[in-house]
Order: C-alpha cells, then sequence, then structure tokens
C-alpha cells in the first residue's frame, strides 16, 4: 500500500511539474503558430521552467482590486490642435531621449511594475527639459524603498508609484553592473546562453534589498537634491491614453498575461482561446498604428532584448485586449 502511494505521489508530481511546464513547449508554440491569425510565436525561455518561475516575471498588482482614481479626463493642453495621429512611435517623435527606446531587464524580481512607471517617468523628464536630463530613473530605489507601492519583487501597484513619485521623488538609476546614476539596479539580469539556458532558472526570486539612502553607483550624484518628482499621479483610459502620450510622453500599461504571450515573437499579440491566465503585468507603452489592417499599441517590455521583438511587443488597441485599456497610468514631471 505503502509502495502505490509512493508511485501514486509520483505520478501526480510528474504530471503537475509537466503541467507547469506545457506552455514553454515547442508543441505549444507550434500550436499557438497554427491558431494565431496576427502574430507568430516562438521559444522565449526554456521549456525546464516552470509555471512559477514565469509566474515571478509579473507583478503589477493594478488590476485587480484597485480603485481606479484619480482618472484624467481633462488637461489644459489636450487642446483642438494636438492632433492624435494614427501613426505614432514616441522614439521618433522624441529622437534625442535615448531612454525612450531602452530595453531594461528586471531579473529574477518582479519589479515589473517599477519598470514600467520609472521608464516612462524618465522619458516624460527628457521631453519636458527638452533633453536636459537624458538618463534611466531608479527602479531600484523605487522597487525597495517604496513600501506603500507593495512588495518589492513580489509586485506592486504602478498608481502608487507615481504618488510616491509626487510626495517623495526618485533619484536616477542606471542598469545591473553600472554606475550609471545615483542607485543603478542590483538585481542580476536574467540572460539566455547559446544553449538555450536562462541565467534565472531554478533560482529563487531576488530576495528584497535594504532601502539605500544614498548614491553607490555616481558617487558624485547628491542624494538628497537628486530626487525627481511629478505634479500629480493618474489613470488613464481608453480615449485618454493617446492624447497624453502625444502631449506628455510615454505611460505605463498593466494588462493581463496569459501562457501564450510568454512566446512571443512578431506581429500584434492576440489571446489565442485556449491560453491560461498567469497574472498581471506592467509595461511601457510608447506608441501605435496599425499592421496589416489589425490596431495595435506598441509596448516595450522588461525582460531583456532576448524576449521577444528585441525586447518590444505589440498588442491589439481598440478591443481592450487582455485588459490593456483599463489602467494605463502616470504623471506630469515637476520640472
Amino acid at each position: 500500500m505503502a509502495k502505490f502511494i509512493i508511485l501514486i505521489s509520483v505520478v501526480l508530481l510528474s504530471v503537475y511539474l509537466t503541467e507547469q511546464a506545457h506552455f514553454l513547449s515547442k508543441e505549444y508554440v507550434h500550436t499557438i503558430n497554427k491558431v494565431a491569425k496576427t502574430w507568430k510565436a516562438k521559444q522565449n525561455f526554456p521549456e525546464y521552467m516552470t509555471k512559477e518561475q514565469i509566474v515571478r516575471l509579473l507583478g503589477s498588482k493594478s488590476l485587480k482590486g484597485a480603485l481606479k482614481s484619480p482618472i484624467k479626463e481633462y488637461d489644459s493642453k489636450y487642446t483642438d490642435d494636438v492632433e492624435v495621429p494614427n501613426f505614432f512611435d514616441a522614439r521618433i517623435e522624441w529622437k534625442h531621449c535615448k531612454t525612450i527606446g531602452e530595453v531594461r531587464n528586471q531579473g529574477n524580481c518582479g519589479s515589473c511594475w517599477a519598470h514600467g512607471t520609472t521608464g516612462a517617468f524618465a522619458d516624460r523628464l527628457c521631453i519636458a527639459t527638452n533633453g536636459d536630463f537624458n538618463e534611466l530613473i531608479s527602479a531600484e530605489e523605487l522597487t525597495f524603498c517604496c513600501h506603500t507601492c507593495g512588495f518589492g519583487c513580489n509586485g506592486g501597484n504602478p498608481i502608487r508609484a507615481w504618488q510616491y513619485f509626487k510626495r517623495h521623488g526618485v533619484v536616477t538609476g542606471g542598469n545591473y553592473n553600472t554606475t550609471d546614476g545615483c542607485q543603478p539596479y542590483k538585481v542580476p539580469p536574467c540572460i539566455r546562453d547559446e544553449e538555450g539556458h536562462n541565467s534565472c532558472s531554478g533560482q529563487p526570486t531576488e530576495r528584497n534589498h535594504r532601502c539605500s539612502k544614498s548614491c553607490y553607483g555616481n558617487k558624485t550624484s547628491d542624494y538628497k537634491s537628486g530626487h525627481y518628482k511629478t505634479k500629480d499621479a493618474y489613470y488613464l483610459t481608453n480615449s485618454t491614453m493617446q492624447i497624453d502620450t502625444v502631449v506628455y510622453g510615454p505611460i505605463e500599461s498593466s494588462f493581463d498575461v496569459y501562457d501564450d504571450f510568454v512566446n512571443y515573437e512578431s506581429g500584434v499579440y492576440q489571446k489565442t482561446e485556449n491560453a491560461s491566465y498567469l497574472g498581471g503585468h506592467a509595461v511601457k507603452m510608447i506608441g501605435w498604428g496599425e499592421e496589416n489592417g489589425t490596431p495595435y499599441w506598441l509596448m516595450v517590455n522588461s525582460w531583456g532584448e532576448q524576449w521577444g521583438a528585441k525586447g518590444l511587443f505589440k498588442i491589439r488597441r481598440g478591443t481592450n485586449e487582455c485588459r490593456i485599456e483599463e489602467s494605463s497610468t502616470a504623471g506630469v514631471p515637476s520640472v
């Protein structure tokens, strides 16, 4: 009887692990490519990674249980002479702002909420100062110092990040293993080697760092005077996402992630019929357009340049695909 119970346990564990990794398999990618009409899939992660490891890369807490307020519907700069074009790419519109198209790598940490918001804030600061400010904002400080935002590497709420920018401000900070800015990101990136092995596979989630109160990157920076703030913090709806971007620059957008999205390669993503929900994710929205008759939002992810279309992706626009048009956030820089 004991042997039988052990055998059943082994079988159930095997089934569980298979289920965990199923959506990373070549077979699943092949299935997606048979049914997806507007996009193509590829293996972005090794199939031995578990569902739990992939879910750790998510972390936007804005979609469930968040009070969608304040919603910005009017701005004195939303005037009739501000044209919302059919095609828009912030990288082209503001060529001098080098951060707009930069793809960051959040590593083995659910800090997408921090990357989406600091990314948009850095771009908006560059635009507001006409390029005088042209560097990254610290995802490190936001992730580990904003205790009202959420749980660091275990997820956070983007609107609270913008509220933190308004209330407290945030310093500059570049990528891992650099001295760029006051507080560079200290979480190692997830990188895939030539054999397809992902450096984050099998590793535990990054433990939350201690909140630093000094500049350890560029030590000539001044921590106290080097905090950049916003005047406000707000949600945007599908009717204001575009005009706010045209006026002020990129925004943060959260959406529901399904297991087929993890395998995105190119085209305009739409959830396939049998895809399973994984969690909420935050990214940076930098533009929109239409591809082969399908309208899209252009997004910058924070899973490194090896993922997707060199770190970017397009998702269907105008139909609230995966709730992408429900909870975008932003703020106007105080300059």
